[in-house]
């Protein structure tokens, strides 16, 4: 098969490795692609969000099956703009993909079909917001309504705190367009928890639980970032809390999808928080997490490349999956003041040296080549994941592997996987 990737980050990087080792890939081509990438597939200098360009690719290269990582360009209506032109897709089209471009719409629905969620209201107005707030008494959730980079939901802890992300989003225009409404939701106790799953239509199939570590600071400490690092497997997502989450969860939410017009197909990523009485949505997303995807798909063992197919193509899923049995850690290294603002172009070394050591993978997030030398393009910049017997494997091999890189201002997380491998 002929496939066209369609992004540039660590997420990309990740998939362009699983489906490098398909015996079906003929070629694979990303746009844009980026120095990682590009050891398994031919760059293509097109932004993910340049709709048209990106269609006019895909029209003249014809692919056999055109893979969207990130979730704004599905947001954009990329799958559906492709699938017009007679070109299979894996990813959502626009209106499916409101799940997580739009955080209104995604409580709306779970509300109208009874999915289990937090407490909520939406907002427009600030005053509004804010009395909404003393209702509910802090600690509260504010979260912007469209696509933040990861960085529009806000845990309050106190009401002061709430009334400056309130203000933060309707008042000063903090996060864009995303932020011009806002849901206001109860704080919700309990283990945070990643299920990834594979959609066709109303079939669904289990790819698999991860868990992120989203504040920038150790101890989820500091704002919210895109992604600081994951494990997988987690150890409160056994067989039994696996098929609860897709029978109260997954199952009626694809089900409300179809029944509202908006059929899903692609990977249903489920946030949710986990107490012994409940499991509860914290959010949806329309694509593979960053850096879930890092710590899932060195895990499979089933061909990936067959999975997107069928479920681009809306047929039948696999009865299960084939995984190793091995845990995986992911530490992002991130640039000097991100998720604020940082410096970019700086030399990086290292990465040769931490990839290849044993149980190891080094993916490129945020980098790229200037006069041949590998330099930071972005906030978070490289995930180094490595696989082992057990989490505590894992992540000693990960943290020794992050030794070896170097560059100017670079900072990473020096917790991830602790709490797991301390509760087991």
């Amino acid at each position: 098969m002929k496939v066209l990737l369609v992004g540039g980050g660590g997420r990309e990087h990740a998939l362009a490795c699983k489906l490098a080792q398909s015996p079906r890939l003929r070629s694979l081509m990303a746009a844009p692609g980026n120095p990682g990438i590009a050891a398994y597939a031919d760059c293509v200098p097109v932004k993910d969000t340049a709709v048209d360009e990106m269609v006019a690719l895909a029209d003249r290269e014809r692919p056999d099956l055109v893979v969207v990582g990130p979730e704004a360009p599905l947001a954009l209506g990329l799958a559906d703009r492709i699938r017009d032109r007679g070109v299979p897709v894996f990813g959502p089209g626009a209106a499916a993909a409101r799940i997580e471009s739009s955080k209104a719409f995604a409580k709306d629905l779970m509300a109208r079909h009874g999915i289990p969620t937090a407490r909520f209201q939406t907002f427009t107005d600030a005053a509004a917001a804010r009395e909404y707030c003393r209702q509910l008494g802090a600690p509260i959730v504010v979260k912007a309504d469209g696509l933040a980079a990861g960085k529009g939901s806000m845990v309050c802890e106190t009401l002061t705190a709430a009334d400056r992300a309130i203000s933060v989003c309707l008042e000063e225009a903090g996060f864009g367009e995303a932020g011009r409404r806002i849901v206001v939701e109860e704080f919700m106790e309990g283990e945070e928890l990643s299920l990834f799953v594979l959609a066709s239509r109303e079939e669904a199939l289990p790819l698999g639980a991860a868990r992120d570590h989203k504040a920038v600071f150790d101890d989820d400490r500091g704002p919210n970032t895109g992604g600081m690092g994951a494990y997988s497997p987690v150890p409160l997502c056994d067989a039994a809390v696996e098929a609860r989450i897709m029978r109260e969860i997954v199952d009626p939410t694809l089900r409300a999808m179809a029944k509202e017009g908006c059929p899903y197909q692609g990977v249903l990523y489920v946030g949710l928080m986990v107490t012994r009485e409940r499991i509860r949505v914290v959010e949806f997303n329309c694509r593979f997490g960053d850096p879930e995807c890092q710590v899932l798909l060195p895990r499979l063992e089933t061909d990936l490349l067959p999975l997107l197919e069928v479920a681009a193509a809306g047929q039948a899923l696999p009865p299960s999956l084939d995984w190793r049995p091995q845990a995986s850690v992911c530490v992002v290294v991130a640039s000097g003041g991100y998720p604020g603002a940082y410096q970019m172009g700086l030399p990086i070394s290292g990465v040769s040296e931490a990839d290849s050591r044993r149980g190891v993978a080094v993916f490129h997030a945020g980098t790229a080549l200037r006069d041949g030398r590998l330099v930071t393009a972005g906030g978070r910049v490289l995930g180094v994941q490595a696989l082992g017997g057990d989490l505590s494997t894992a992540r000693a091999r990960a943290y020794a592997a992050v030794e070896s890189i170097s560059f100017e201002g670079m900072h990473f997380r020096r917790d991830i996987a602790r709490r797991a491998i301390g509760r087991r």
